[in-house]
């Protein structure tokens, strides 16, 4: 908030006041009673600028005392070939050339350090200039200059109802709902998804998202150059965007990092609704693909169902037959009957052979009854078991029969099924098989979060010091080797 009053005061003036201490010290001054947030600020600014003022000096003391270096080696080289040609004979040594060069370049050096306070006291305390200078620009970065990024987080989690419960529990065999599932879970697809291209290139359309991290108020340390390449963004992108999975509940967490508290709410907020989108998509697919599978099922079916009615359908017009078994029973019943008329002709053959001759005309007419009972029985008999090859006897044609009419009645029955499967599976097509619940809702942070100073800077003072230390180790060695 105070960086956003800041910004508002800068754009209010002139870029000449931004720079003029005189200006600011005054205004911060007069804002000290009203905002005493926003004038500490601008005095954060003037010391900055004084800071900057001091080292302008210094660089301008620099150039001179190298200016007066020049000069005098200039000098000296006038002065040099009169003494060279006295002093020196005229087949000199190259290597005495060299040694001489060498010694020459560092009388220049150690005069050019000793001119200059500032080298001059480098020189004497290495620690200050390896560890303690770089510890303290860092310093002054982590505090002043680095821009903050504030953080937005939400949670979901991935629900997925029973499948089974809309469908046969044949046909969720067959096509797996309800079945345990293997592989990838739903939230690590999630997890995927966020730190995917495809939503980094969905955020770039809904939000331009690169505009936003590549501003000109951010630091340049901080922000995205303008003419970075997609592989770059994406980098970027990742290490803004942080998603991780509580291992117990399954719960994703995802943080949004922005530099603006509003863009990093509504940054987090789109990224879980294009996941929910994501997931649902996968759903649909997902309950698309089951209901092709299951009406490829069920035309198997069907046809199967036409093939068995077709097939007893024609059984029953080449034996023109209605229904085997209840004529088999018919036949049975009159070879029954038969039978039992033949026992009481027998009967009364043998009472009416008892009183008359085997010539009479009572007893004559009685044994034709009876031998043409007995040619009858026979022939029913033969119906139901022919001894003919050529002749299908009524057992043989009700064991077919029987066949394909149980092959009919287990098709219908797997039609019926997978009937009703179909028209569970319209519906749960047009159902959400996954789902995203959003157990919290991205929220609009009110302080930055990164970046963390005091960590980062004890973290670079304590890797600084590890290196200057192993480097006083490396160059001790060196010394005593030698």
């Amino acid at each position: 908030m105070i960086e956003q009053k800041f910004q508002e005061f800068r754009k209010s003036i002139a870029p000449g006041e931004f720079n003029s201490i005189e200006f600011l010290t005054a205004r911060a001054q007069q804002l000290e009673a009203d905002d005493p947030d926003l004038s500490q600020r601008i005095l954060v600014r003037v010391t900055n600028l004084k800071r900057e003022k001091q080292k302008k000096a210094e660089e301008a003391k620099k150039e001179e005392a190298l200016a007066k270096a020049k000069q005098e080696e200039v000098q000296e080289k006038r002065v040099e070939p009169k003494s060279e040609v006295i002093s020196t004979p005229a087949a000199k040594p190259a290597e005495e050339q060299k040694k001489k060069a060498e010694h020459k370049a560092k009388g220049k050096l150690s005069h050019l350090i000793s001119s200059n306070p500032l080298l001059n006291k480098l020189k004497q305390s290495p620690f200050t200039a390896l560890v303690l200078v770089p510890t303290l620009i860092f310093a002054f970065y982590q505090l002043f200059w680095a821009t903050e990024r504030f953080e937005s987080q939400a949670q979901v989690i991935v629900q997925q109802p029973d499948g089974m419960a809309t469908m046969d529990a044949s046909m969720a065999v067959l096509t797996g709902l309800g079945m345990p599932s293997t592989g990838v879970s739903d939230t690590e697809l999630v997890k995927a998804y966020i730190l995917s291209n495809d939503m980094l290139r969905y955020l770039e359309d809904k939000l331009n998202l690169s505009a936003h991290y590549s501003q000109s108020e951010i630091d340049v340390f901080s922000r995205l150059d303008s003419d970075s390449s997609w592989e770059s963004f994406f980098e970027f992108y990742q290490k803004h965007i942080n998603v991780f999975i509580d291992a117990k509940s399954n719960i994703v967490f995802v943080q949004g990092q922005g530099f603006d508290a509003d863009f990093a709410h509504r940054l987090t907020q789109t990224i879980v609704d294009r996941a929910e989108w994501y997931i649902n998509s996968i759903g649909h697919q997902l309950a698309e693909a089951q209901l092709e599978f299951i009406k490829n099922e069920h035309a198997n079916i069907q046809s199967r169902l036409e093939e068995a009615q077709a097939t007893l359908l024609n059984f029953q017009q080449r034996y023109n037959l209605l229904d085997p078994a209840a004529e088999g029973m018919a036949m049975q019943q009159i070879a029954y009957g038969l039978e039992g008329q033949i026992s009481a002709k027998e009967a009364e053959l043998k009472s009416l052979n008892a009183i008359m001759s085997d010539q009479a005309p009572q007893v004559r007419a009685l044994q034709n009854q009876l031998t043409a009972l007995k040619e009858q029985l026979v022939k029913e008999r033969g119906k139901l078991s022919a001894d003919d090859e050529q002749v299908i006897p009524v057992s043989e044609i009700l064991a077919n029969y029987t066949d394909l009419k149980v092959k009919m009645e287990l098709a219908l029955q797997a039609y019926t099924s997978s009937e009703v499967s179909l028209e569970k599976s319209r519906i749960e097509a047009y159902r959400q098989l996954k789902y995203l619940v959003v157990v919290e809702a991205a929220t609009l942070p009110q302080d930055s979060k990164y970046p963390h100073a005091l960590y980062n800077i004890s973290l670079f003072a304590l890797v600084t010091m590890m290196l200057f230390a192993i480097g006083k180790i490396i160059i001790s060695t060196i010394r005593e080797l030698k």
